[in-house]
């Protein structure tokens, strides 16, 4: 066996069975350090805004009080892209537990996501007013512990139940869609139903999802699943999957809901690594899977908002944000486009980041962190297209800030 791979096959063994004890109880313990005032902020009224990091500043006798957040919480359902700390808790090898993850966080430490840093819900939190939002199966369980917001994401999951499943445990979707239907449950068996139904229906629900069901099942061919559906057709099966789902949040109350479509996944590092990419050109057989994706999901969007009442979903395209950073990356300040950050191999897509050696000095300046995910500069990117378009209008029929703003008036 060659020695990059006998050396990641010892860590993986090394961090899924010598120590599963350390991992499944490390979360808890940093949120306490990335809140440290959470406790407060539920619970005192004079408690502080979050800053940029989720920290708050105590008021003084000469503060102004602290803007109130414009929605009540954030929701968050998906796979790796939004994963906060879920999969910390599972028994899997898609897990994010380990430095380098987390090296540029605001606490220096891996908290379970997927980055060197912080993943565009965090900074949509930031937008809205709110911390940033604990992970299901890191909080505590109580009311006070949920009613900001909670994140239901897991790396592996995917819209097909069994997508991700090689990897170990997760969440699927329609598991996370349980998961919601729960909290909502204990919300009303907490504050009564209609102040349960007036937090739900007045929060944000963002939904990032599907990327695995190419990754770790179409594309694998799982099941022999490509005699059976051309993409189109396997396209359809996900968009009304996904409908369906959505159709189940808005009979728990749900009406605000954004909706991500897929990155270009043909550039990321694995697949230029795996297909033998000349000159990192990206696989152009598997981005128009993913623009086919994106198109019908769009449509699909407009559906629910012809059909569910007072629903106002948009859809949100990450390739077209992610298209834009890669073809003009000089403007954005990147300069290592096809490499990821952190892996080994061509275009460091081979072997997944799994050691701090592995890493480059500056990720800042790299599109991609590891063989699938962008950096934090990119998710900051990518969050305040989602937010106002700054960058490229890329949420479809409105952005979420225009969304805000038009149910306000």
């Amino acid at each position: 066996m060659d020695s990059p791979v006998l050396f990641a096959f010892l860590v993986l063994f090394f961090t899924m069975f010598l120590q599963p004890i350390r991992a499944l109880q490390y979360p808890q313990e940093l949120d306490t350090e990335v809140y440290p005032d959470l406790a407060d902020l539920f619970t005192s009224p004079t408690a502080s805004a979050p800053e940029p990091g989720g920290f708050s500043v105590s008021l003084t006798p000469t503060s102004p009080p602290p803007p109130p957040p414009l929605v009540p919480a954030l929701f968050v359902i998906g796979d790796s892209s939004v994963d906060c700390g879920t999969n910390n808790f599972l028994g899997t090898f898609a897990r994010a537990d380990r430095l380098p993850y987390g090296r540029d966080f605001d606490t220096h430490r891996p908290t379970g996501r997927f980055c060197n840093g912080r993943i565009p819900v965090d900074y949509l939190a930031l937008r809205l007013g709110l911390p940033f939002v604990p992970s299901y199966l890191g909080q505590m369980g109580s009311v006070e512990g949920m009613s900001l917001g909670v994140n239901y994401a897991s790396a592996g999951a995917g819209i097909i139940f069994s997508s991700g499943s090689e990897l170990g445990q997760h969440i699927s979707f329609a598991q996370q869609i349980q998961q919601v239907t729960d909290t909502t449950q204990l919300f009303i068996l907490s504050m009564g139903e209609d102040a349960a139904a007036k937090l739900i229906s007045n929060s944000i629900f963002y939904i990032s999802i599907g990327t695995n069901d190419y990754i770790h099942y179409y594309l694998r061919n799982v099941s022999n699943v490509q005699s059976l559906y051309v993409p189109w057709s396997f396209n359809q099966f996900l968009a009304q999957t996904m409908k369906q789902e959505i159709k189940n949040l808005y009979h728990s109350n749900v009406r605000r809901v954004v909706v991500m479509g897929l990155a270009p996944i043909g550039c990321a590092p694995y697949y230029l690594w795996q297909y033998e990419s000349k000159d990192g050109e990206c696989v152009k057989m598997i981005n128009d899977m993913i623009l086919e994706f994106n198109f019908v999901i769009r449509h699909t969007v407009e559906e629910l908002n012809q059909e569910l009442i007072d629903a106002n979903v948009i859809f949100c395209d990450v390739f077209e944000g992610s298209m834009d950073i890669i073809k003009n990356h000089d403007l954005y300040g990147f300069n290592v486009t096809t490499d990821a950050c952190c892996g080994l191999g061509m275009y460091r897509g081979w072997i997944m980041c799994i050691s701090p050696e592995m890493a480059c000095i500056n990720a800042s300046n790299h599109i991609w962190w590891d063989q699938f995910h962008p950096t934090d500069a990119v998710n900051a990117v990518l969050a305040d297209n989602v937010w106002s378009g700054l960058h490229t209008e890329m949420c479809h029929p409105m952005n979420l800030q225009a969304m805000l703003a038009q149910q306000a008036r």
